[in-house]
């Protein structure tokens, strides 16, 4: 855990059953909050999020949305991507105000609302390989650059978290840090500009040190997002992730040890097991199939998996239609029920 979090944060939370991993399909956002909070805002049955509507352009993708949150960074879009630039310009305007947009959406819908809420930001290694440096290179390939970003985003964060409190007031804040790209930052698989070559592996306790750093922000739980293959959750747990949100298809045996530990620590499990593209949706006892028979290969205390597992679609639905995305969501609180009803 983190100096600034008690141990144990996320044990004791009522983190919900099921919740969803971030994106929502459209442009819409009085109709994603709609749809967010009247799925997941009953009690016992999951946890609202503020959604992301990526569909509307540059500022409303991932990296603009956080980008828009740092504090004395700011950058602007060029045809390779997100650049940092010397000033606030018309993106970063763009991907404040569709964040206030968001937000004044998830306020109409949560009116008296007390319960588990959960935001959700771009981690500090995701940023870093994506944001370009003046030059046009990933500022992943100068560590004072990285030093700078982490800085800048744990202070946006505060700010953003802080605001959702006031607009909120009787949610309970769980922070997402998302970080796909993680893992190709640890194995040194981020491509340069040129494409010919990589990046260099940072080094893990570097990796750890800034995680550790972000998430300090937070006095609640904070979960880490992948839907990557093979993500570093003994790294994660250490930086002080009291949660663990994955695609459940992408998990080998390899994983089992650590991910056993993270439960029997208290740790929170956000199992992606509901597909997050168009296609028919199997049973809810079905989807959660594969959990129980993790649970199983674990030795872990059946009774224990309905609190220790939150259902999620396994990835963003930001490319799902808004029926499908509807659909998904309504059955990741049904798979979960399943697991409660019947955890063996």
């Amino acid at each position: 855990m983190t100096d600034n979090k008690p141990a144990g944060t996320g044990g004791a939370w009522d983190w919900g059953r099921a919740t969803g991993v971030g994106s929502m399909p459209g442009g819409d956002a009085r109709e994603a909050a709609k749809t967010v909070t009247g799925t997941f805002a009953e009690p016992g049955a999951g946890m609202p999020h503020l959604a992301e509507l990526p569909a509307r352009g540059p500022g409303a993708d991932m990296i603009g949305r956080t980008t828009g949150m740092l504090v004395e960074l700011y950058a602007r879009v060029e045809p390779s991507g997100w650049r940092v630039g010397d000033r606030p310009g018309r993106d970063t305007r763009r991907a404040v105000a569709w964040l206030g947009e968001d937000l004044d959406a998830l306020e109409e819908f949560t009116q008296g609302y007390e319960g588990p809420l959960k935001v959700q930001v771009v981690g500090p290694w995701t940023l870093a390989a994506a944001l370009e440096l003046r030059n046009g290179e990933a500022m992943l390939s100068d560590p004072g650059a990285c030093r700078d970003l982490t800085g800048s985003l744990a202070e946006g964060l505060r700010a953003h978290l802080a605001q959702v409190r006031r607009r909120v007031p009787g949610a309970r804040l769980v922070l997402q840090l998302d970080e796909p790209s993680l893992t190709a930052v640890l194995r040194g698989r981020i491509r340069t500009a040129s494409q010919y070559r990589t990046h260099r592996a940072v080094d893990r306790q570097v990796v750890e040190s800034a995680l550790r750093d972000v998430m300090a922000v937070h006095d609640g739980p904070v979960v880490v997002h992948s839907c990557a293959p093979d993500v570093p959750f003994a790294l994660l747990r250490r930086a002080g992730a009291d949660g663990l949100s994955f695609d459940f298809s992408l998990l080998t045996e390899r994983d089992d040890e650590v991910l056993g530990e993270a439960v029997e620590a208290g740790a929170k499990l956000f199992a992606g097991v509901v597909p997050g593209t168009e296609g028919p949706l199997s049973d809810p006892a079905g989807s959660v199939m594969g959990v129980r028979t993790l649970w199983r290969r674990l030795g872990l205390n059946p009774g224990s998996l309905a609190d220790a597992v939150a259902v999620t679609p396994s990835c963003g639905l930001a490319g799902a239609s808004p029926a499908y995305a509807r659909a998904a969501l309504a059955h990741c609180v049904r798979a979960a029920r399943s697991l409660a009803d019947n955890p063996e």
